[in-house]
Order: C-alpha cells, then sequence, then structure tokens
C-alpha cells in the first residue's frame, strides 16, 4: 500500500536549509492500522504531509498502490488525494454555519461526486445519523470529531490519515473516537495512519514506528 525508500525533505530557510527527513523508508500494508510516534519537531507531521500527497519529497521515493507518486504534477496528486485518501485533523476544520450532513457533503466535492444518501451513510457508520441537522456549535467535541471522520469516510477512501485525531478531545471522547476507528478498520480493509504522541492511543493500533531527528529510529508491533 505504501512504500518509502531513503525520503528527505528540505526546507530553504534564507541562505541556509532545515532538514526535516533525513532518508526515511517505511512499508505499511493494505489494511494496517499504524501509529507515528514522536516529539514535536521530529518529522512526523512532515511525514504524514507527504504520506497524504500534500507535500513532495526532496529526494527519495514513494509509491502509493504500486503507483510512484513523489514526482507527480499539484494536480496529480490533487486527484489522488481525492479519490484515495481520507483527512482527519486535531483541529475539525468543520464549516459552523451549516449542518453535520452538508459538512460531510463537502468530502465528496472533489471525489467525482456523490449525494446525500451517501453523506447519510458515513454519519451512520460514526453514530451520528441523529444529528444530521444539527450545526457544528450544536455538537460537543467529540461529535465533531466524529462528523469530521464521516466527512473523510464518505468517499470511501483506502487510506486515511488521522494527525492527532484526539489532541482536543477529553479522555472519554478520545476513546469513542479510537473505538469508531478500530472498528471501521477491522471491518472495512481501511489502511490507517496515525500520528500521535499519547503512547495509549499509539498502543490501540497493530504497529508503532518512532520518529525521532526526522529518522525512524524504531517500530514495535503492538
Amino acid at each position: 500500500m505504501i512504500r518509502l525508500r531513503d525520503i528527505t525533505k528540505v526546507y530553504p530557510m534564507g541562505k541556509r536549509e532545515l532538514s526535516v527527513l533525513n532518508g526515511v523508508s517505511i512499508d505499511i500494508q493494505q489494511g494496517e492500522m499504524v501509529a507515528i510516534m514522536g516529539a514535536s519537531g521530529s518529522g512526523k507531521s512532515t511525514l504524514l504531509n507527504l504520506i497524504g500527497c500534500l507535500d513532495t519529497p526532496t529526494s527519495g521515493t514513494y509509491h502509493l498502490e504500486d503507483r510512484e507518486v513523489s514526482r507527480l504534477s499539484s494536480g496529480e496528486l490533487a486527484h489522488i488525494r481525492g479519490k484515495k485518501i481520507g483527512f482527519v485533523f486535531q483541529s475539525f476544520n468543520l464549516l459552523p454555519r451549516i449542518s453535520a450532513l452538508a459538512n460531510v457533503e463537502l468530502g465528496l466535492r472533489y471525489s467525482g461526486g456523490g449525494d446525500s444518501h451517501q453523506a447519510m451513510d458515513a454519519l451512520s457508520r460514526v453514530g451520528l445519523a441523529d444529528r444530521f441537522q444539527h450545526r457544528p456549535t450544536e455538537l460537543s467535541g467529540g461529535e465533531q470529531q466524529r462528523v469530521a471522520l464521516a466527512r473523510a469516510l464518505v468517499k470511501n477512501p483506502p487510506l486515511i490519515l488521522a494527525d492527532e485525531p484526539t489532541g482536543n478531545l477529553d479522555s472519554r471522547s478520545s476513546e469513542e473516537i479510537m473505538s469508531i476507528l478500530t472498528t471501521l478498520h477491522s471491518e472495512h480493509d481501511i489502511t490507517l495512519v496515525i500520528i500521535t504522541h499519547e503512547a495509549d492511543i499509539a498502543h490501540k493500533c497493530q504497529r508503532i514506528i518512532y520518529v525521532k531527528d526526522g529518522q525512524v529510529v524504531s517500530e514495535e508491533t503492538v
């Protein structure tokens, strides 16, 4: 599913360069649930951006579903994101003036279309079918994150990338989100990659990849 080889990412900083990733090689199989852990500034979010085709590496190769994507144009990368990848972030990124259902429908905009029935099904999968008319301001933090998760799921992508999905939630809501993610992973063969700094969240995954100073330093099978 995901194969990274000798990935580097360097950002120009005036006359200097900032090296964020240094020779990262990772394999993630179809249907795996993997956590990437590391301290702030370790490079884990940059790594997720590369896996999610939001950015491209300075050097190295990235194959997604056996396609080399590390040198594609921005338009080609956008097409892959629209069809293949669902994103969940620490910030819910919901539009406050429209309903939960309408927010989920936005996830269909770049995937070739769909309808409200598909969006309602996604809300049902996260246990929010009865709240479809509510606006984000009428929902709890945990419910808002479930709407964001439904938006990521609505196009049925083979890959879900979650960047600190429980970072803004209390412990109960965090448990609910991880329970939903675990169920979706097991029932739908979704490949799930979670960025987290919380060990208890990481240990709900099948494998943990530890990143430090832009390098993979170890892995752990849970």
